[in-house]
């Protein structure tokens, strides 16, 4: 028998803590996650809407899993974000590269657009897999345009998904002297950092 608990937040950034209140529901019985939505976020919010379906989505597949875990929904700008924390078997759901991650998030995606209609951007994380990434490829960021910076020379990283390269793109603008651009194709495009010319 799994706990699955689902704790639904207000739009807020996407640095901001998670929420500490939530509402359990027992086994496979969703009702306490649908008591804990309605009380939170407006209906009519499409962001939330996704957020919703999303959770609902990912707490049946836990269910199904027999896996245990607590599912957090926030709105960062234009997304809906949905996360996945506490249980010990959710590694599983990460893959050794995120590449299980990445497939999950897509069926998420998915699962909202059918009940939706519309294209889902949403944005998962399990296990804080995503959010240890970004961080990492944020200072990696950094690091790349302070050694381009000091040595003149460019530099190429390893492949990465659109995700991953946008974190290197935005950390590397926020310094000044280098620029960044993707090379290649799919799935080995690639961030390069240039001196500015």
């Amino acid at each position: 028998m799994t706990q699955n608990d689902v704790s639904r937040a207000t739009p807020t950034g996407v640095d901001s803590e998670p929420p500490t209140g939530t509402e359990s529901g027992g086994g496979s019985e969703p009702s306490g996650a649908k008591v804990a939505a309605a009380a939170v976020a407006p209906a009519e919010d499409p962001l939330v809407e996704e957020g919703e379906i999303a959770g609902d989505y990912l707490e049946q597949l836990l269910d199904t899993l027999d896996f245990d875990g607590d599912i957090d929904l926030d709105v960062d700008g234009e997304r809906a974000m949905v996360s996945i924390d506490g249980g010990s078997d959710l590694q599983k759901l990460v893959g050794s590269q995120g590449e299980v991650l990445d497939a999950l998030q897509e069926l998420t995606r998915l699962a909202v657009q059918q009940v939706t209609g519309e294209r889902s951007r949403l944005m998962l994380d399990v296990a804080g897999w995503r959010a240890a990434r970004r961080s990492k490829l944020s200072r990696l960021g950094a690091e790349v345009a302070s050694r381009v910076l000091a040595t003149g020379l460019p530099e190429e990283l390893q492949p990465m998904t659109p995700f991953e390269r946008k974190i290197v793109h935005d950390a590397v603008a926020a310094a000044s002297g280098v620029v960044s651009e993707s090379d290649g194709a799919e799935p080995n495009r690639r961030v390069v950092v240039l001196p500015t010319p």
